[in-house]
């Protein structure tokens, strides 16, 4: 058995994982720990230590229990579904091929991935690659010989022939599927001009690559580094530069830092932390051209106020690109927003009609949520990959009265300037904030988001130990602002404004052909 264990959700009781020196881990009680070849004893601590607090275990490679699987195997689909291809050797993809074999699923399995490596955790590629803590190379996700999958890797999936089956390779290959799960994920957004964007000292941060060559580069020490864009992984770069003793700008045309993910009320506290911290941070600002010299080396940024800033490193953190191209032509629902599916991961087609045999799950799947007015959502959580290829897999395989429905609350984490941010929920879909708990000042408090008199998210600041109390009151539509007393108030609990910009929107343009219903069907028209 293999463990990888999220104590994002560890609330503070102490160390819950013994760990072998093997293990890669990050700091604080956002760890993630790795355990290739555990002995019984780790192995039943860290059942234990799951059982006893929020901490999330994941077993990789469970002990088989041949009698369960083979009871599995012959309540699902067997003889039907024969063949499943995974395309996205990723967490996600890598999840579902894990829980594929332990439903029981004892047919051809393959997993198709456009990069060269294994999947590996890109968590720490902003945080404890950058910083130099780990290497590049050390954030493989565990793997075991048991799985029997077949890996085409550095092979991108180019088409998809859903009458057919079939999909279709960069080399020229088809793969055949009974079962077909979408696991691409997401791409960095890169410099929107490539002349500038090709010049050296230009990086963006998603792949393991990138990773690799900005560490490389901020190892060199360079004179001063421009960090694009301020959300999570600009603000993450900017703060292992200031660790790192680096010289940091950090330019942003919103009002705050992490204000799209948070709301401005928060992104302020944000502000504070960076400025403090020493970073030269302007927002309502951006970058209007990148200048290099007569050897292609990145020299100096223009911004949109008319100053001028000499930078060697700059680094794009514009967001992200949901990886779909390769189904344009399928007829499936799929855009710049993703690939919708229904709550248990199975695809729409172009008509809004729910596919049998084609499922989605991780960053590039977008899917309503019942907490939140089955409002569709992508999200790029580490957490929410996990879940979603749990319910894929199960569904794939299962049949229709046991099928599960994907309905987890959102979490997610950063370790930034020092402070631990976590949240549960949707802040975005909310429209006030209050503090509920300890101090802005301080930097330690939970911040609780609402919408039309009901609880939708919470926020902490270094105080993650309270984020499993107000996921049950999410979870339970609990009153905004919360009525119950606890620990720590603050002094007043009114509601302000949570001021969330609101993300750009996704239209789909439709073309509707045909008379009769068998003929009448949606087209969907490229943007573009």
């Amino acid at each position: 058995m293999r463990l990888v264990v999220d104590s994002t959700r560890c609330q503070g009781y102490g160390q819950c994982v013994f760990a072998a020196p093997e293990v890669f881990r990050m700091p604080g009680d956002e760890a993630l720990l790795y355990e290739p070849n555990p002995s019984d004893e780790q192995r039943e601590k860290v059942l234990r230590a799951a059982a006893a607090c929020p901490t999330r275990a994941i077993v990789l490679d469970h002990r088989a229990d041949e009698a369960a699987i083979a009871q599995r195997r012959a309540a699902t689909t067997a003889g039907v579904v024969e063949r499943i291809v995974v395309v996205g050797a990723s967490l996600a993809g890598l999840r579902a091929a894990y829980a594929l074999r332990r439903e029981g699923f004892g047919g051809s399995l393959t997993v198709i991935g456009d990069e060269t490596h294994g999947p590996y955790d890109r968590v720490p590629l902003s945080k404890q690659v950058l910083a130099g803590w780990v290497p590049a190379q050390d954030t493989a996700l565990p793997r075991s010989g048991g799985l029997d999958a077949d890996w085409r890797l550095g092979q991108a999936a180019v088409g998809l022939d859903r009458r057919g089956k079939r999909v279709v390779l960069a080399g020229g290959d088809e793969v055949a599927y009974d079962r077909l799960l979408i696991a691409t994920g997401v791409r960095a957004r890169p410099w929107p001009n490539p002349d500038e964007a090709a010049l050296t000292g230009v990086y963006t941060v998603r792949n393991r690559d990138d990773a690799l060559g900005l560490r490389q580069r901020l190892a060199a020490e360079p004179r001063q580094v421009l960090v694009i864009g301020a959300g999570f992984i600009g603000s993450e770069v900017a703060s292992n530069c200031r660790e790192l003793g680096i010289p940091v700008t950090v330019v942003d045309h919103g009002p705050a830092p992490l204000a799209g993910a948070l709301g401005a009320a928060v992104g302020r506290i944000a502000a504070e932390m960076q400025r403090e911290a020493g970073v030269d941070l302007r927002c309502t600002t951006s970058v209007s051209a990148l200048e290099g010299d007569a050897e292609g080396r990145l020299r100096r940024a223009r911004l949109s106020d008319g100053t001028t800033l000499d930078v060697d490193v700059a680094v794009a953190a514009l967001g992200a690109q949901r990886n779909v191209e390769w189904l344009q032509g399928a007829g499936l629902a799929s855009g710049p927003w993703g690939v919708a599916c229904d709550a248990g991961c199975r695809a729409f087609d172009a008509n809004g009609v729910v596919t049998d045999d084609i499922f989605v799950a991780g960053d590039v799947a977008r899917f309503p949520h019942p907490a939140y007015e089955y409002q569709f959502m992508a999200l790029e959580h580490w957490g929410n990959a996990v879940d979603q290829a749990e319910i894929a897999a199960h569904n794939m395989v299962g049949t229709g009265p046991d099928r599960w429905a994907h309905v987890a609350l959102p979490v997610f984490w950063s370790t930034q300037f020092g402070t631990e941010i976590k949240s549960i929920g949707v802040p975005t879909f909310a429209d006030e904030i209050v503090v509920a708990q300890g101090s802005t000042a301080e930097r330690r408090f939970v911040a609780v988001y609402g919408r039309q008199g009901r609880i939708t998210a919470a926020v902490t600041f270094d105080q993650g130990m309270w984020l499993e109390h107000y996921g049950r009151l999410i979870a339970q539509a609990a009153p905004f602002p919360p009525q119950a007393r606890t620990v720590d108030e603050p002094p007043s609990r009114h509601p302000v404004p949570a001021e969330i910009r609101q993300a750009p929107s996704f239209h789909a343009t439709v073309v509707l052909t045909g008379h009769q219903p068998s003929e009448r069907t949606a087209v969907l028209v490229p943007v573009g």
